[in-house]
């Protein structure tokens, strides 16, 4: 009974703890409810006390403010301020920089699912849905990559005319600027339809727009700027470039050695005070042609000139020069891995400029980092990603064309399992781009400038990207590795290094940025707790500390108690309203992960403090696990818009478990590399007691979605909805429109021509040409007129699509292929085989009926079965073998008399080798002999125009007959020889 009782007492204390943690009490609460539980469990049962008193004694230090602060806070204080590191301005401002949005609900482990569900759902509105089908759609007809990337290695003047005649540069500008002030989607919407055609375009298009200084003017900009810069900006008479990184400074901006140094000298004829400037900046996009340059720099002001002596450094600054503003140098072009967009130097040697040239003046002297962090961080989540999704949309639509067109083994490759592998990544990847874009262009049109959200969209969007466009490489083989007009994927392929690279490498973003930030821009409590443990006033810091660090324990506990739950009742039940069977288990499984994440955050800043920022592969681990939860949502979303059908569930079914599969794994490996085994086998424990939860996606799944990925319309309407994201044409000699004409033709005749090539694949049709099958096919009745001029035509498409390019010896020039079985051409394909064949079997016929006795006549048409159009016969029986038969052989049981007895078993006087061979032999050689001459007279009596029986004069008025049916080029006369 006692032993009961003391169970039954320490079950409520640990129950306690728990429901504490998981209610989140505060720290005066929690600790006087945790007093009156042990007091109760000690009259259930005295020996509760064993686990009581040490919970009291906690509570009472908690309670007891001057006892707290001096066994908990300073020594914490003093332990987590040595282990933090110095940092300077420029990285508190990065960390600093930007907001957050939905990313801070799943960061925090606790995300709020009725927020979600009022978040508005992005589209275009009149004004952009018109933009991007007309002025849009007439850009990408006046574009071709090929000219542009191998040719004229840049836009052509109309394409250039007409982007800055319609505004395509000031996209972003406000309208009382003249610009068209689009939203966040609708910009990414433009960029996605132009890169779908160009993405040289693109890129063209999507530098002022997101890296240029009219982002910059319009948050930060003097009113005398904005009225100075925006109106030709937003018209394009102002083609503006940013000058960020250089020789010393790529990844790492912060370190650039510019240097703008304040004195006076002449402007305009006038002594003013300004800066003197030393720069060179490197990979500068649009800086060859532009008329105004932004500049990143490192201001100084060593004799303060302007007023504050005891300021002389004042960090990043960001100013706007005329490009031709005297002592600037547009040095020349540099060469982007082939990709022709316009990119180059620009290089400037004591070049004196006004105070008024900093963006926002003087006031901004210094502000240089947060302003590029927040608003080229809006950038780097609308344009990057608008091309990854368009190369990837496109991916998915000329590579699921390719895969049902082409064929191998008899049937198209996309059915192979080893395709749909590739195939059906390519179709989740694509999927879950799409609604990566939508999700984070919908926190972008609700304003702020969430940094973090837009190094997730760059850094995974890009990625996928890299992984879709390799599959596709895989899949569509030689066809995309061979360079020219033709090719639809070489062209996105060669610029993927260019997506990596730009706006913060990827390298970088991943194990750098994204949690780094995250932390600081996330974390209810980390960044204020940083503040004060660099404060200079350490007394009034650590009051302000002792109340944040309770609070976040007790956040910490908290998700640890919730974590420990999910473990194994499953996440919370919270989801949105509009969950349904489909989706609810899914947001139950991120409530849960939600959770975890949230502990192991916690876990990895607390024992790892400022170790954390060299752990870069723990750091970029953290990363993945965020950026899929956020990306899981993004699914779910895109889902409860979109039209529900089962194609589009299975595309959103295998893209979310993809995304949960990787989350798991991020977890996993995080644990097993964590430097304090004992906190990561605790937190692994709480978060995973059972292990892994998810597999990977099964092949059963990888197999349907492979099928549905070469459906389109009603079996695949998300195929369809890309259309409407892409530009989208079914020219026949287009580059992307060659493989979808083909595509929707087959579609057309499918199942004509499923069914004519499986005759085909059975031998059921003579000749040894596509086209001889399809006129022996129709002079035979299997198939009408009509349907074998559509099998022609087809066929004449079909390999038109997959011709590659061919060039002359220099690779200078691509050559016009031919088609040699286009409808006009398809008459020089027919040959005379079956005609010759037939005339040679019913020769041989008479020749077998003259040389057998006629006993034996009825004795050999019983061993030889008929020859019928469908079926061949085999081996002796056919009279193309070239061999007599060999007759009838008994078996051994068979042979009852005595001398046949003797001859099997006498091996001493009999000699099988030459008895059965020998006769074979010899009639073997003679009857080659007999059909060579044969042939050689029927080819002579072919080209004298006569006929050697009556029978054959027959099969040919028959042939006569037929051969009258067929029209349209297909006609030949029965003497052609082809």
């Amino acid at each position: 009974m006692a032993i009961g009782l003391f169970i039954l007492a320490v079950i409520i204390q640990l129950a306690m703890v728990l429901a504490i943690f998981l209610l989140s009490l505060s720290r005066v609460t929690g600790s006087i409810v945790a007093l009156i539980t042990v007091l109760i469990t000690a009259f259930i049962s005295p020996w509760s006390l064993i686990l009581g008193v040490p919970i009291a004694l906690l509570c009472l230090v908690l309670l007891i403010t001057p006892i707290r602060q001096s066994l908990i806070t300073k020594p914490v204080y003093k332990i987590l301020g040595g282990a933090m590191p110095s940092m300077s301005d420029t990285e508190r401002e990065a960390l600093d920089a930007g907001t957050s949005w939905w990313e801070k609900e799943l960061f925090m482990g606790a995300p709020n699912w009725d927020t979600f569900a009022e978040y508005p759902y992005p589209q275009l509105s009149e004004e952009e849905q018109s933009f991007i089908d007309n002025e849009v759609e007439a850009l990408c007809m006046m574009l071709d990559e090929w000219q542009i990337h191998h040719e004229d290695k840049e836009l052509s003047p109309e394409a250039w005319q007409f982007i800055k005649a319609n505004g395509f540069l000031g996209l972003i500008i406000p309208k009382e600027y003249g610009g068209l002030e689009f939203s966040s989607y609708a910009q990414s919407r433009v960029m996605s339809k132009i890169a779908s055609r160009s993405p040289t375009a693109a890129v063209t298009c999507m530098v002022p727009n997101s890296l240029g200084p009219g982002e910059l003017l319009m948050h930060y900009g003097t009113d005398e700027q904005k009225q100075r810069w925006l109106p030709g900006l937003a018209k394009g008479d102002e083609v503006p470039c940013f000058g960020l990184t250089g020789p010393e400074a790529g990844s790492d901006a912060g370190a650039i050695p510019d240097t703008g140094v304040v004195c006076y000298g002449l402007h305009e004829g006038e002594q003013v005070l300004g800066l003197r400037m030393n720069f060179s900046k490197r990979w500068i996009t649009l800086a060859p042609i532009a008329t105004v340059v932004g500049l990143a720099f490192k201001m100084h002001d060593p004799e303060g000139l302007l007023g504050n002596l005891e300021k002389t450094d004042y960090g990043i600054t960001c100013a706007l020069v005329p490009a031709s503003h005297e002592g600037v140098i547009i040095g020349p072009r540099h060469n982007p891995i082939g990709s022709p967009f316009m990119n180059g130097t620009v290089d400037g040697k004591d070049v004196f400029i006004p105070l008024d040239y900093i963006i926002g003046g003087v006031e901004n002297a210094g502000r240089g980092w947060r302003m590029l962090m927040e608003c080229l961080g809006v950038g780097r989540g609308i344009s990057l990603p608008a091309l990854s999704t368009s190369a990837s949309e496109m991916t998915y639509l000329t590579v699921g064309a390719f895969a049902k067109v082409r064929e191998q083994f008899k049937i198209s490759v996309g059915k192979f399992e080893g395709v749909q592998d590739a195939t059906s990544r390519i179709a989740s990847n694509t999927y879950m781009l799409e609604a990566f874009r939508h999700l984070v262009t919908c926190g972008l049109n609700q304003g702020g400038t969430p940094s973090v959200m837009t190094a997730m969209a760059k850094y995974y969007a890009t990625e996928t990207m890299r992984g879709v466009i390799n599959d596709g490489m895989d899949v569509v083989g030689g066809r995309a590795v061979q360079m020219g007009p033709r090719n639809f994927l070489a062209v996105p392929y060669q610029a993927i290094p260019v997506s990596i690279t730009v706006e913060g490498a990827n390298i970088l973003t991943r194990s750098l940025m994204i949690f780094g930030q995250g932390a600081m821009r996330c974390h209810p409590y980390l960044f204020d707790e940083l503040q004060l443990l660099q404060s200079e006033d350490k007394e009034g810091a650590l009051k302000q500390f002792d109340n944040l660090f309770f609070k976040h324990l007790g956040y910490t506990f908290n998700r640890g108690a919730k974590a420990f739950v999910a473990g194994y009742v499953g996440g919370s039940n919270h989801a949105p309203s509009f969950a349904d069977s489909f989706t609810r288990p899914y947001y139950k499984n991120i409530n849960r992960l939600s959770a975890g994440f949230a502990l192991t955050a916690d876990m990895a800043l607390g024992l790892l403090a400022g170790d954390l920022k060299r752990k870069e592969m723990l750091s970029g681990r953290l990363a993945d696990i965020h950026a899929h939860l956020f990306i899981c949502t993004a699914i779910l979303q895109f889902y409860e818009y979109g039209i529900k059908s089962e194609a589009e569930r299975l595309h959103a079914e295998v893209a979310i478990k993809n995304s949960l599969y990787t989350v798991q794994e991020a977890f996993i490996a995080l644990f097993a590399n964590f430097p304090n085994r004992m906190a990561a086998s605790v937190v692994s424990f709480v978060t995973f007691p059972s292990g892994r939860i998810f597999a990977p996606v099964s092949d059963e799944l990888k197999r349907k979605l492979g099928d549905t990925f070469m459906d389109d319309f009603a079996a695949n309407p998300f195929r369809d909805y890309l259309k409407t994201m892409v530009y989208y044409n079914t020219e026949p000699d287009d580059v992307t429109g060659r493989m979808e004409h083909a595509y929707q033709t087959l579609l057309e005749v499918e199942p004509l021509w499923q069914k004519f090539k499986k005759a085909e694949h059975k031998d059921s049709f003579e000749g040894l040409t596509f086209e001889d099958h399809v006129v022996y096919a129709s002079q035979n009745g299997d198939i009408t007129e009509e349907e074998a001029e559509q099998l022609i035509t087809y066929n004449a498409i079909r390999y038109d699509s997959l011709l590659t390019d061919v060039f002359d010896i220099h690779l200078s020039e691509a050559q016009e292929r031919e088609n040699p079985h286009s409808l006009e051409n398809a008459v020089y394909k027919l040959t005379d085989y079956a005609q010759l064949k037939n005339d040679a079997q019913l020769k041989n016929d008479q020749q077998l009926k003259h040389e057998l006795p006629t006993d034996n006549i009825e004795q050999t048409s019983n061993h030889v079965a008929p020859v019928t159009d469908t079926e061949q016969p085999t081996g002796d029986a056919n009279p193309d073998h070239g061999y007599e038969s060999d007759g009838d052989v008994k078996m051994v049981n068979e042979q009852d008399t005595v001398e046949e007895a003797r001859a099997q078993t006498d091996f001493k006087d009999s000699n099988p080798d030459v008895q059965a061979l020998g006769p074979r032999h010899r009639d073997a050689e003679s009857h080659l002999s007999e059909r060579m001459s044969y042939n050689h007279s029927l080819n002579k009596s072919n080209s004298d125009n006569t006929s050697t029986d009556n029978v054959k004069n027959n099969t040919m008025d028959q042939t006569d007959s037929n051969n009258d049916k067929w029209q349209d080029g297909l006609r030949r006369d029965k003497n052609d020889n082809v």
